[in-house]
C-alpha cells in the first residue's frame, strides 16, 4: 500500500474541509459548475467518476466473467441486503431517530421531508464509488462489476415501487431520465471506454503493456475521488455551514445503517463460505448508497431547499469517511475471516 493510500482518511478529511470552505467563501464559480448538468446529472462529477473507475475497469477481463457464477452465494447475499434489508432498515431507523428521538430538535415542518430523503438515499445501491472501495479491499473485480451491473438492472424496475411503498404514496413521479442517464454515465460509458482501451493495449504490447498502463493510471482513481469530494462539498458548503446541528442528527441513522448492512453482508458471506475477496466488496456494495441519484431524486420530488434534499446531502457527507472505516475493518479482519474451516474458496 502506498503512502497516499495509507493516509487516505487524512486526505479525505482535508478535501471535505477544503470543499466546504471553498463553497462558502467562493460560491459563485461552484454554482456555475453545479449547473453543468443534464437531467440533473452533473457532467463534471461524471467526468471525475470516469477517472475514478476506468483504471480499475482496465483490470477486468470480460471473457472471465462467466467464472463469477462460482460466487453465487456472494451475489445472493448482496442482493438480499441491498433490496430486502437496506431500504427497510433505513426507513425504520429514520422513523426511530428523526421521527421520534430527534423530533424535538428538528424543524417540525421538515420531519417528513427528512425521512423521505433518508429513504431515497437507501433505496438505490451505489454504482460508482464501490469500484474504489472494492479495489482498496483487494476485491474480486469480476464479482464487483457483475454485482453492480445486476443492481443497476434491478434498480430500473425496483427503485420507484420501493420508494413509493416506503413513503406511503399511491403514486410517485420518479425522474426516469435521471435514473437511466445516471446508469449510462456512471456504468455503461466507463465500461465501454475501459474495455476499448484494454483491447488496444493488449494488441499493442500484450499483458506487460496492460500492467504498465494500469500501474501508471491507478493513482488517477484516488486523485479523482478526492477531487470529487472537493467539488461535491463545495456545491453544498453553504448548506453544511448553515445547518450543522441538523446535519449531525441526520448523520446518526445513516451511520447506523451503513454499519448494520455492511456487517450483515460480511457475516452472511462468512457463514455461506464465500472467499474474502467476495465478502469484502459484498459488504461495501451492501452498505453504500447511490447518492448522486438520491440527491437528484430528492430535488426533483421535493425541491432544492427541502429537508429531503438536505438529508441526501448528509449522505454525501457521511458516505466516504464511513466507507473508509468499513474498508479498514474488512482489511484488518481478513485473518479472522479466512480461517480454513469456513472458507470454501
Amino acid at each position: 500500500m502506498s503512502v497516499f493510500e495509507r493516509y487516505l482518511t487524512l486526505w479525505v478529511a482535508l478535501c471535505i474541509v477544503a470543499g466546504v470552505a471553498l463553497g462558502h467563501l467562493a460560491p459563485a464559480p461552484f454554482r456555475a459548475i453545479a449547473a453543468a448538468e443534464v437531467a440533473q446529472v452533473n457532467l463534471p462529477v461524471a467526468g471525475l467518476v470516469w477517472l475514478m473507475i476506468v483504471p480499475m475497469l482496465l483490470k477486468v477481463d470480460f471473457a472471465a466473467l462467466g467464472g463469477v457464477a462460482r460466487h453465487w452465494r456472494g451475489v445472493g447475499v448482496t442482493l438480499f441486503v441491498n433490496w430486502a434489508v437496506k431500504p427497510f432498515s433505513m426507513a425504520a431507523l429514520a422513523a426511530i431517530f428523526v421521527g421520534w428521538l430527534f423530533r424535538p430538535y428538528l424543524p417540525a415542518d421538515q420531519i417528513e421531508s427528512y425521512v423521505a430523503g433518508l429513504i431515497l438515499l437507501a433505496a438505490a445501491p451505489c454504482t460508482a464509488m464501490v469500484f474504489v472501495w472494492s479495489n482498496l479491499v483487494r476485491g474480486e473485480p469480476h464479482f464487483t462489476l457483475s454485482q453492480v451491473a445486476l443492481n443497476d438492472a434491478i434498480m430500473v424496475v425496483a427503485f420507484a415501487p420501493i420508494v413509493g411503498l416506503l413513503l406511503g404514496l399511491s403514486a410517485i413521479v420518479v425522474p426516469w431520465t435521471t435514473l437511466l442517464l445516471s446508469v449510462a454515465i456512471y456504468i455503461v460509458i466507463p465500461v465501454l471506454a475501459a474495455q476499448a482501451l484494454r483491447r488496444w493495449l493488449l494488441r499493442r504490447g500484450g499483458e506487460s503493456a496492460l500492467r504498465r498502463a494500469v500501474d501508471r493510471v491507478s493513482p488517477l482513481a484516488l486523485a479523482a475521488l478526492l477531487a470529487t469530494l472537493v467539488l461535491l462539498f463545495a456545491f453544498q458548503g453553504e448548506q453544511i455551514i448553515a445547518h450543522p446541528a441538523i446535519i449531525a442528527l441526520l448523520a446518526v441513522p445513516i451511520l447506523l445503517q451503513v454499519y448494520l448492512n455492511s456487517g450483515l453482508a460480511y457475516l452472511l458471506n462468512r457463514l455461506a463460505g464465500e472467499a474474502h475477496c467476495v465478502a469484502g466488496p459484498s459488504a461495501l456494495i451492501g452498505a453504500s448508497n447511490f447518492f448522486e441519484l438520491a440527491v437528484a431524486a430528492a430535488i426533483a420530488l421535493f425541491g432544492l431547499n427541502s429537508g429531503a434534499a438536505l438529508a441526501t446531502v448528509v449522505g454525501v457527507l457521511v458516505e466516504v469517511p464511513v466507507m473508509l472505516s468499513v474498508v479498514a475493518i474488512v482489511n484488518r479482519s481478513r485473518n479472522w475471516y479466512e480461517r480454513p474451516a469456513l472458507t470454501r474458496g
